[in-house]
């Protein structure tokens, strides 16, 4: 005799209740103008919804026809077409109806589990765990830089396989889920052995998700999906059918095309929850938008914890059934979903009647192997973690190299360098250094006349304030040029959330960047004092001054002879003076040819000064920053490529 119990949540009663008989429809119509031709099956009601004494509440003692429950119980009717073109009248589909036939009451018996140890909880592999270890650390790199919602469906995961994790790895929970009208209560029933789901012509006939568990232990996993102890079932079956499928703990859920919102909601949330789902459809809708779009289609990575169910065969005529099926599978896999042939790992698809029990052997036997291998939770955290990553792909993932190259950081300094005008502030340098020379080494007549010059006449060349600020607004403007180039060519290739985050790093480091070039300038420029002198330097002084000690004696001697002082000799003092006069501007030439290499050399590390400190003020202020934001981009970069099972992504 086959029954069914009540499973308590906490599986920890080691007492039986007591027994009680219950009529009920052990199948469903599955059409709607059944209400028309069939007897209008009668409802039937859990265990703890009737009466302790084993009937209904008084007032629900007879159905709107004013029958009791013993005429108003679930009937099948003989089948026949309802179409006068044949079979396949509607181009597809047989339409048959229910006209009504008694069906056999089932007895229940409630009775409480015997008290159990714990069942183990689950473990995930190494692989498993590194790509969920991947997927932790990539949120929290993410969360400064991502909105939560771009990363709710991975933070989702990541609480769900914990959650998973810490309950039984010895149970598998596998959902039935349907359109109205396709049967899947029907199915629940049949693999239970005895009618636990309510069936039908009236819709919605399943109203609450409904648990029914093979195996002790699995109270927690039921728990999780949120379905009362008052919804929970124990099939008792033989040894045979009962051991097939240890583990396993399957829920019926409600119609997830049903009018009711609340039905929808419940068909939403364990199907994120369950480890593995049966698809249960009809020769009239398996083709459905909403099946295929809604579900189906997204849940394309789920291939391998998928069941695709075509019941009602019954219904076909001939090998219309194969050509349904067929037809199923061309849609599956246009929805991208794997099929799980020739050893393959994807999806089952099978064709059975849950009213003639015709093919329920073969789902049977799939689902017993498939609980016995214990690999359905883990598959299904996996493929969650898949979608995550297809769902965070865009705002990782590139194709592109990126980053900056060393010739978008040496155009970014030259850029800097021009703004805070280094150029030029070596060629000041070399023209100081070239002037301190003349000045050391020019004839001591010439000195004095520069002297007088700077002393006595204004002072020329210098800017006036208009040019000044003119010149200021420029190094700023291009200074930010400079700015918005680098950041252009560091956030080329980017995602757009770190594309954003790349200009905004940039943006946040030139703020206040002019003037602390302005400063730098100020403070890296020409040293204070006169430029250094070389080593030869006072030979040519001391040079010079013989040049001129030359003039005044020869100039003296002829002096002395203009006023007879000095015997008259006009070769020897003109000889001096013509040396004195032409030696003196002759040493000044080549000391000016002499310095020109020095000065040179000194305008050039004046300028070389300047440039590697706007340098290092631009690679502290905006380089680094933006430097940091690439790095954490490719930290993640790589994280999201072990989340995705591969290998980095191009770089």
């Amino acid at each position: 005799m086959t029954a069914v119990t009540d499973q308590d949540h906490t599986e920890h009663a080691d007492h039986a209740g007591d027994t009680v008989t219950e009529t009920g429809t052990g199948t469903e119509n599955e059409h709607e103008h059944g209400n028309e031709h069939g007897n209008g099956g009668g409802e039937n009601r859990l265990p703890e919804e009737r009466d302790p004494k084993g009937g209904r509440p008084e007032e629900e003692k007879g159905d709107r026809h004013g029958r009791t429950d013993s005429d108003s119980t679930g009937s099948i009717g003989s089948i026949g077409s309802t179409d006068s073109s044949g079979p396949w009248g509607d181009g597809l589909i047989a339409r048959r109806v229910a006209e009504g036939a008694g069906a056999e009451p089932v007895a229940a018996v409630e009775i409480r589990s015997h008290s159990t140890q714990p069942a183990a909880p689950l473990a995930y592999d190494g692989a498993l765990r590194s790509r969920l270890d991947a997927l932790r650390e990539l949120v929290g790199l993410s969360r400064t830089r991502l909105d939560s919602r771009t990363l709710a469906e991975a933070g989702r995961v990541l609480d769900e396989a914990a959650a998973r994790r810490r309950l039984s790895g010895q149970h598998t929970v596998v959902a039935i889920a349907g359109a109205t009208g396709s049967g899947k209560s029907q199915l629940f029933n049949t693999l239970a052995g005895v009618p636990i789901s309510e069936t039908g012509v009236r819709r919605p006939t399943t109203a609450a998700p409904i648990a029914c568990s093979w195996s002790d232990g699995a109270a927690s996993l039921i728990e999780r999906l949120g379905i009362p102890p008052r919804l929970r079932r124990r099939p008792l079956q033989s040894a045979e059918a009962e051991a097939q499928l240890r583990g396993l703990v399957l829920v019926d859920l409600p119609d997830h095309d049903s009018a009711a919102v609340q039905h929808r909601e419940h068909v939403d949330r364990i199907l994120a929850l369950v480890d593995a789902v049966i698809w249960v459809v009809d020769p009239e809708k398996y083709a459905d938008a909403m099946l295929h779009e809604r579900y189906l289609r997204p849940m394309a990575g789920h291939a391998e914890v998928m069941f695709v169910v075509l019941n009602q065969t019954d219904r076909l005529p001939g090998e219309a059934t194969d050509q349904v099926l067929d037809d199923l599978r061309r849609l599956l896999d246009e929805d991208g979903i794997a099929l799980g042939e020739y050893g393959e790992p994807g999806a089952t698809v099978l064709a059975l009647s849950a009213l003639t029990g015709d093919g329920v052997g073969e789902l049977r036997e799939a689902l017993g192997q498939f609980v016995a291998e214990r690999g359905a939770p883990a598959r299904r955290i996996s493929a969650d973690v898949d979608a995550a990553a297809v769902g965070l792909w865009p705002v990782y993932a590139t194709r592109r190299r990126t980053g900056l190259s060393e010739e978008a950081r040496d155009e970014f300094a030259a850029r800097l360098a021009d703004a805070v005008g280094a150029t030029a502030a070596g060629e000041a340098a070399e023209r100081a250094w070239l002037r301190n020379a003349n000045r050391a080494c020019g004839t001591p007549w010439l000195r004095l006349w520069r002297w007088y010059q700077d002393r006595y006449e204004p002072a020329t060349g210098r800017l006036p304030l208009s040019a000044q600020a003119d010149e200021e607004a420029t190094a700023r403007q291009r200074v930010e040029q400079a700015v918005r180039t680098l950041a252009d060519r560091a956030s080329a290739g980017l995602p757009a959330p770190w594309a954003q985050a790349v200009r905004e790093a940039a943006v946040r480091g030139s703020q206040g960047l002019p003037e602390a070039l302005d400063e730098l300038a100020a403070r890296a420029g020409l040293p204070p004092g006169r430029p250094p002198r070389p080593g030869w330097w006072p030979a040519a002084v001391l040079s010079q001054a013989a040049m001129t000690i030359l003039q005044v004696v020869g100039g003296l001697w002829l002096l002395g002879q203009i006023v007879g002082f000095m015997a008259p000799n006009l070769g020897v003092p003109v000889l001096l003076m013509v040396i004195g006069i032409v030696g003196g501007p002759l040493i000044e030439w080549s000391c000016r040819m002499a310095a020109r290499g020095p000065a040179r050399r000194y305008g050039t590390d004046a300028e070389r000064r300047l440039r590697e400190a706007a340098a290092g003020c631009g690679r502290a202020r905006v380089l680094d920053p933006v430097a940091a934001e690439l790095l954490r981009y490719r930290e993640v970069r790589e994280q999201f490529g072990r989340v995705a099972g591969v290998g980095a992504t191009a770089r």
